[in-house]
C-alpha cells in the first residue's frame, strides 16, 4: 500500500490551515542571522511545492525534491500556471538525493524526515554533506517519539469539499513507528463516494541520535531551535551547519 497516491490531490485541502508563510520567515531569520551568502536552496521532501513557490517567490533559486511522483505532479501544474522559472523538481528519496552541485542550504518541513527509516536517514546525511557548501545551513524538524506513540489507537477526520479522510494510528513497537492507516473517500460524478486506501509510516527519531549521526557526517553547530512555526514538545526544529573540512 503506497502514501502519497489518493492523498496527494487532497493535500493541499487538508493542510491549508499550515502557516508556510511563517516556515518561510524562520528560514529567512536564519539565513539573515548566518549572514552568508543564501541564493541556491533545496527543499528536502518538498511535498506539493506550496513552500519552494513561496521561497521562489522571495527570491530564492530554489530545488526542490521529492519521493512521491504524484506529489511532484500537484507542484508541478502550480509551476505552470504561476509560470515559474527558478525552481526545479527532482523526484528523488531522501537517501537517494543527488544534486548537480552545492546549494546554500536545505531545510525540510511537517516532520517530512520522520517518514525516512534512520538507516535511510544516515545515507541522507552522507549525501547532504557532499551537496551543501562548506559552512551551508541544514534546518528541519521532527515529531518527537512521545508524540508520535501518543497517537496509538487515535482517530481524526479531515474533511474538505469533495472529499473525507479517515485517519487511524497505530504504534508498532518492534519497528519503533506509528502506522497512519488512511481511507479516503471522493465524490464521483455519479454523486456516489469512492473509497481509496493508504499507509502512512512516521519513525520515531530519537532527537539526540539524530543530532549525533548529523555531527558524525561533518555536520557542525548542531543544535535545536525552539522558536520555530508549530514548536513545541511535540516537534523539535534541528539546525546544523556542514562543515569546513
Amino acid at each position: 500500500m503506497t502514501s502519497y497516491g489518493a492523498l496527494a490531490h487532497w493535500y493541499d485541502a487538508f493542510t491549508a490551515d499550515v502557516p508556510y508563510e511563517s516556515f518561510a520567515d524562520f528560514y529567512e531569520a536564519l539565513f539573515r542571522e548566518d549572514g552568508g551568502e543564501f541564493e541556491l536552496v533545496l527543499d528536502l521532501c518538498c511535498g506539493t511545492g506550496t513552500l519552494a513557490l513561496i521561497m521562489a517567490a522571495r527570491g530564492y533559486d530554489m530545488l526542490a525534491s521529492d519521493a512521491s511522483g504524484f506529489m511532484l505532479m500537484e507542484a508541478g501544474e502550480k509551476l505552470i500556471e504561476r509560470d515559474v522559472h527558478n525552481l526545479l523538481l527532482l523526484n528523488q528519496p531522501a537517501g537517494g538525493l543527488d544534486l548537480y552541485g552545492m546549494v546554500d542550504a536545505v531545510y525540510s518541513s511537517l516532520d517530512s524526515l520522520n517518514y525516512v527509516p534512520f538507516e535511510e536517514l544516515l545515507e541522507c546525511f552522507r549525501r547532504l554533506r557532499l551537496f551543501i557548501r562548506p559552512g551551508g545551513l541544514l534546518i528541519f524538524d521532527l515529531r518527537t517519539p512521545e508524540f508520535l506513540r501518543s497517537m496509538d489507537g487515535s482517530v481524526s477526520v479531515d474533511e474538505t469539499e469533495g472529499a473525507l479522510c479517515l485517519w487511524r494510528g497505530s504504534y508498532d513497537g518492534a519497528l519503533g513507528a506509528l502506522r497512519y492507516g488512511m481511507d479516503i473517500f471522493e465524490l464521483t460524478d455519479t454523486e456516489l463516494y469512492e473509497r481509496r486506501e493508504e499507509e502512512h509510516l512516521e519513525y520515531a527519531h530519537d532527537p539526540a541520535a539524530v543530532m549525533a549521526a548529523l555531527e558524525e557526517n561533518g555536520f557542525v553547530e548542531v543544535r535545536t531551535r525552539p522558536e520555530g512555526p508549530m514548536a513545541g514538545p511535540d516537534r523539535v526544529f534541528i539546525q546544523a551547519r556542514r562543515g569546513f573540512d
